[in-house]
């Protein structure tokens, strides 16, 4: 039911994108408001709280309806499972934009390519060579993903199945809900959050760098991801696009300035923390580095279906 539910949600998904603004993310949204309203008294047992709270109002509808739909029928626990996993996906949600900067920076309209970035990533993108626009793009594409999809697949075959999905979706956002707007920087309320997602993402981002090792150059991936991941403050983030850039044979990141600064609304604050002589393997990013982008993560997405077909197979067979 696992690989089916996927399948049938990608599928879905490929025909009919969800809006990023759609009203289940806002709903969503307005719960964490709500809660950090409600909760935030400037202590970080009151962000735990409000996080469980959060959470509990999330999965168990979702595991009671599950429950419901798998007593009358497999095929309803299956259509709820496609829904869950559709609503949770995000694999074309912010495509358009990467796709726009390929073909921008293709045509050679780099203003164009500035003002799509800038929209996307909601930084200053003024002074951007090609090479900085591809990379940023790069780096922007490989985390979205990452959020957007692999940690959903892995969190959707665990034992709790819909409720994973949304618990690692949710839990992605509230560590940043609860951490980056200005009135939130640096409380205590929102430390919980970033720590619970920090181990709910621990495994799910390890898994997509091998990934991507193993769909790309293995050697130069595994190489990048253990000499030059914790450049970056966010652990999980070093590990994503050191592999991925290696896996690639790209540079991604600088020693001294923002991996890549993503957007409140879609993935969390990438920040190179180190100075160091030596350079990663790989060339500078490029116009190339896109479609090299684009070809990685679906061989990534290819073995994650594969893998997950063979699950099923064996849960099936037992």
């Amino acid at each position: 039911m696992t690989f089916l539910s996927i399948l049938f949600a990608l599928l879905l998904e490929q025909l009919k994108p969800l809006r990023a603004d759609n009203p289940m993310y806002a709903a969503v949204k307005q719960l964490a408001a709500r809660m950090e309203a409600t909760f935030n008294a400037g202590q970080e047992a009151h962000g735990r709280m409000a996080w469980v709270v959060a959470m509990l109002l999330m999965l168990v509808p979702c595991m009671a309806v599950y429950w419901v739909c798998l007593k009358i029928s497999p095929f309803l626990a299956l259509l709820w499972n496609i829904l869950i996993v559709y609503l949770t996906l995000g694999f074309r949600h912010y495509s358009h934009y990467f796709t726009s900067i390929q073909m921008a920076l293709g045509s050679g309209d780099e203003a164009g390519a500035r003002s799509l970035l800038a929209e996307w990533t909601r930084q200053d993108t003024t002074a951007m060579n090609v090479s900085d626009i591809s990379r940023i793009a790069v780096e922007q594409a490989l985390i979205t993903t990452h959020r957007n999809v692999f940690g959903v697949f892995f969190w959707f075959a665990m034992p709790i199945g819909p409720a994973g999905a949304i618990l690692y979706r949710v839990s992605e956002y509230l560590a940043r809900a609860w951490n980056e707007p200005e009135h939130l920087k640096n409380e205590a309320f929102g430390r919980f959050a970033t720590r619970a997602f920090y181990w709910i993402d621990w495994v799910p981002a390890r898994l997509t760098a091998i990934a991507f090792a193993i769909v790309g150059n293995f050697e130069d991936a595994i190489y990048a991801w253990r000499n030059f991941a914790h450049r970056w403050k966010d652990e999980a983030i070093g590990i994503i696009l050191s592999a991925g850039g290696g896996a690639m044979g790209l540079r991604l990141g600088t020693a001294t300035e923002n991996a890549a600064s993503l957007p409140v609304a879609d993935a969390a604050t990438v920040d190179s923390i180190s100075v160091e002589p030596e350079v990663p393997p790989g060339e500078e990013a490029n116009v190339r580095a896109l479609q090299s982008t684009v070809g990685l993560v679906w061989r990534a997405l290819l073995l994650w279906m594969l893998l997950l077909l063979l699950l099923s197979i064996a849960v099936w067979l037992g």
